[in-house]
């Protein structure tokens, strides 16, 4: 074969070689296989009788070591005195050298080329020995050094990825680790009502605790009242980075709305006589957390005031000039249908955007039964304790009666009607007769009436009273609920008795 032809299909053959090479190491493979797929391919491309690999660390320390042709040192880290190593290390670049011993080996020409990842050496391939094919020479030309290079390159990049590759899964493996141990721990510290259940619901909630405990963003928590919306805000608080600052929570349906803005910013002195200068909430919660509870609840000129806050990150007390910064973290809740109130006017809709970086909607009562019987086993424990109660159980029909109950007041009514029953009895069984259950909530699990045999007016007429204490009195959530239009429930509101509790506390005559 005449020598230009040859030399056309050597370089043919290394080019077939190098891109093999680059779709062969691409694959995340563990570092050793990649660096003895690399040696493996020098010695066939370039008909070597010798070839070693090796791979370093940040600390020069060797990490892998493979040799072809000859018996590596048993000390790995030896390789590393050689003189054309040295020099490799050195200069950083391909070189070819005429050796007469390497490693104890007769060698000939070697070939060195340096695997870089950036700046750093990470290892580095050789090859010697040339046996003769085609042109009969026996000896390495410019050619070889230049592959040699260029597969150097190449197993410098797939070292690394391998590398990085370990790290993200030391990683992912120690995170997946603290994750574990911060539910755990947060079972273990705050073993309290909310977190007790297996329900797919509960464990949702869990798993949201754990993952937005460690961020700064603020969290909309949503539920009925007695899902334990406070309960999960210290949570949240006691897991993250401000755990050691305060947690400062206050009340928004309870106070009006101008005693609501001088708690929650500070009020300066003089503002009216013989008032005196005091921080708000917010100034009260620096470098920890402000827990807003039933925030659905603030008047709309004090919502304008709060998206400032939470925009600027800075406050202007009662009757002061003066902006103070805040460093709070924002947890807030609330039972009321935001969306709907935004529809109406009556909540900001930026406001809420703010606020609901990320929900947690606690999930009622009687959404996650399969819960209920350790909830009782725990409120048992835990009040038959305090009543001097031992060995306290609760017979099978009691606990069916707990499971078909509706709970409106969710796991706090729960806890009350155990409360109540252990505090009324002197026997360590909890029968039917001792669950302090509303009215109609004695219908029996299997549809058994009892004595309680309502009309079908009666039913209706329980219903919509139950449904208007359901939505705090709300109409237009009501008449939703029962399918008919607001006028229709308005007709039916006479019906529900001039005396009903229900009526006289929303208001609705």
């Amino acid at each position: 074969m005449p020598q230009t032809q040859f030399e056309l299909r050597r370089k043919l053959l290394q080019l077939e070689a190098l891109y093999d090479v680059g779709r062969a190491l691409n694959t995340l493979r563990p570092e050793g296989e990649l660096l003895e797929e690399l040696m493996q391919r020098a010695i066939s491309v370039l008909d070597a009788a010798v070839g070693f690999v090796f791979s370093i660390d940040e600390t020069m320390n060797v990490q892998h070591l493979f040799a072809f042709g000859f018996e590596p040192p048993s000390i790995s880290q030896s390789i590393l005195a050689e003189e054309p190593v040295r020099r490799l290390l050195s200069t950083r670049v391909p070189l070819s050298t005429p050796m007469a011993k390497f490693l104890g080996v007769t060698a000939g020409d070697l070939l060195l080329a340096p695997m870089m990842s950036g700046d750093s050496v990470v290892g580095a391939i050789g090859v010697g020995g040339k046996e003769e094919r085609g042109s009969g020479s026996g000896s390495f030309v410019e050619d070889d050094l230049r592959f040699l290079g260029s597969l150097a390159a190449i197993g410098g990049a797939a070292v690394d990825n391998a590398r990085n590759y370990h790290r993200l899964n030391m990683v992912r493996e120690s995170l997946e680790d603290e994750n574990r141990s911060l539910k755990q721990r947060m079972l273990r510290e705050y073993n309290d009502r909310l977190m007790i259940g297996d329900s797919s619901k509960m464990q949702r909630v869990i798993d949201l605790v754990a993952r937005v405990a460690d961020s700064h963003a603020n969290v909309l928590i949503r539920g009925e009242s007695g899902t334990g919306k406070e309960m999960v805000a210290r949570l949240i608080h006691g897991n993250s980075p401000r755990r050691d600052g305060p947690f400062v929570a206050i009340n928004c349906a309870a106070l009006p709305e101008t005693l609501l803005e001088s708690e929650l910013f500070g009020i300066e002195r003089g503002v009216a006589t013989g008032v005196e200068a005091r921080p708000g909430k917010f100034e009260m919660a620096r470098g920890g957390t402000v827990f807003l509870d039933e925030v659905g609840d603030i008047a709309p000129a004090l919502q304008a005031k709060l998206l400032r806050v939470l925009q600027e990150r800075e406050i202007e007390k009662l009757g002061g000039r003066r902006r103070i910064a805040v460093d709070v973290r924002i947890l807030a809740a609330t039972h009321r249908d935001l969306e709907q109130m935004i529809e109406v006017g009556e909540f900001r809709q930026d406001l809420y955007y703010r606020l609901k970086v990320v929900e947690i909607v606690l999930p009622p009562l009687r959404d996650r039964r399969d819960d209920i019987p350790k909830l009782v086993r725990f409120f048992l424990d835990k009040y038959g304790k305090r009543e001097g109660l031992h060995d306290v159980r609760i017979t099978q029909e009691a606990l069916q009666r707990l499971m078909h109950y509706q709970f409106p007041g969710n796991v706090r009514e729960l806890e009350n009607l155990i409360e109540g029953a252990l505090a009324l009895t002197t026997d360590p069984v909890i029968d039917p007769g001792d669950l302090l259950l509303p009215e109609e909530a004695r219908i029996g699990p299997e549809g058994e009436l009892g004595a309680d045999l309502p009309t079908l007016d009666d039913l209706e007429r329980r219903y919509i009273a139950r449904v208007l204490a359901h939505t705090g009195g709300n109409m237009t959530k009501a008449s939703r609920i029962l399918g008919i239009d607001r006028k229709t429930l308005y007709r039916h509101r006479d019906r529900l008795g001039q005396n009903n509790p229900i009526v006289d506390k929303w208001n609705i005559h």
